[in-house]
């Protein structure tokens, strides 16, 4: 008879993020809502309970941020988080006034310039045949999908997003931001500062000028306020994006009959992308502060305390999504919430999708079948996001 270890959960535990879901999947069973008293925090790992957190302002509060990064934790979060870290009404103007620049039509405007940086990355990789999917291709395309959004030179995107990439590194053991991920946090925000100033400055064709344009009643953002959003598009839009298509890349060979279907009928890239989201989505969790008690499950859970939304372990959830651990693109994805939910659903989900989307097809245009080398790939360890930073790859063109 196998008995079972005690439960346990921590976002920096590097076998949970090797592979978390039978973790998740006791979560679900035995604690719905499981208290981690060394961290001090709560997470609820039920789909229909991270719904209902999503949709619940009067208890649940961003104000500290989405991480339990101490660095990364507290009043002041919303210097790196942007409108993430905020609640209404400090939530509702901001986003009100950046979603008059970030639009929808902006987004899909971009689609032809995304392409053009997709080919840019995939020709020479395509022409070497064995590359490295995640370090010539899905690293380098969000980072510049962002950076010619808001206005970076194509000089300057290395630098960038090797910055980004540092930011979001986290050791073995360490639950909080390195002095290098610091020290990329402080080069970001300098450059950023550097470009807003000169925006003031030069009219250019870019977001970063049109947020420091964009009004509403009189009322604009100011310089730092800019400066937080683009370090949210940096972090946020580049980082999981990248993880989004390194999962989708990884899982496909994991499961050649299911990619089979995107390979030989583009037309099935969403359905890739949308499965990948559910299956293994690169936001793992999302971070709530409680603003008064709430009850979750028979759980009483008292006003300031930390509560952890296990968004990956919501997408595995059984009385959902049947057969939860079956990687399928034919299944029904429509209640995935791999982006979040009520007000402060993913402004930026439209872009991922569609650089995915892209990305993707491109690929599957070109390429006929792949295959993945495992001892050449490195995971990134990190408390909230799940990806890969090397992929291993050689194609079969067409």
């Amino acid at each position: 008879m196998t008995t079972l270890a005690p439960l346990s959960y921590s976002p920096y535990d590097y076998s949970i993020h090797e592979d978390p879901y039978p973790t998740y999947a006791r979560l679900r069973a035995e604690a719905p809502v499981f208290y981690n008293e060394e961290l001090d925090f709560y997470a609820l790992s039920r789909h229909a309970d991270i719904l209902a957190a999503f949709r619940d302002i009067e208890h649940y509060s961003n104000a500290n941020g989405v991480t339990l990064d101490p660095a990364a934790y507290g009043p002041d979060a919303h210097r790196a988080m942007s409108f993430l870290a905020m609640d209404p009404p400090r939530h509702t103007r901001m986003r009100s006034i950046v979603g008059k620049s970030f639009t929808p039509r902006r987004v899909a405007e971009m689609e032809d310039h995304i392409r053009r940086l997709a080919l840019d990355h995939l020709t020479p990789a395509l022409e070497a045949g064995t590359f490295d999917f995640v370090g010539d291709f899905a690293g380098r395309l969000p980072m510049d999908v962002i950076s010619e959004l808001v206005g970076v030179p194509p000089s300057d995107r290395v630098e960038v997003r090797r910055l980004a990439d540092q930011l979001m590194h986290r050791d073995d053991g360490m639950s909080d931001i390195p002095r290098e991920g610091v020290e990329a946090a402080l080069h970001l925000a300098g450059y950023y500062s550097e470009m807003v100033a000169d925006r003031r400055l030069h009219e250019r064709d870019d977001l970063t000028w049109s947020l420091l344009q964009t009004e509403i009643d009189g009322d604009r953002l100011t310089d730092d306020e800019v400066i937080s959003f683009l370090f949210l598009l940096v972090v946020a839009g580049n980082e999981t994006t990248t993880k989004l298509l390194s999962n989708a890349w990884y899982w496909g060979w994991r499961y050649p009959d299911q990619v089979a279907k995107p390979l030989t009928e583009p037309a099935r890239v969403p359905d890739w992308v949308e499965e990948t989201l559910r299956y293994d989505t690169s936001t793992q969790t999302i971070l709530r502060v409680t603003r008064a008690p709430v009850t979750v499950c028979g759980v009483d859970i008292a006003e300031g305390e930390r509560v952890l939304l296990l968004i990956g372990s919501a997408n595995r959830d059984g009385e959902v999504f049947p057969d939860p651990d079956t990687y399928d693109l034919d299944r029904n994805t429509q209640d995935l919430i791999s982006f979040g939910g009520g007000r402060h659903f993913c402004m930026g989900a439209a872009l991922a999708r569609l650089e995915a989307r892209v990305a993707l097809t491109e690929m599957c245009t070109r390429v006929s079948a792949y295959d993945v080398d495992p001892a050449g790939m490195v995971r990134v360890h990190s408390s909230n996001v799940r990806g890969l930073s090397a992929l291993p790859t050689t194609v079969t063109r067409r």
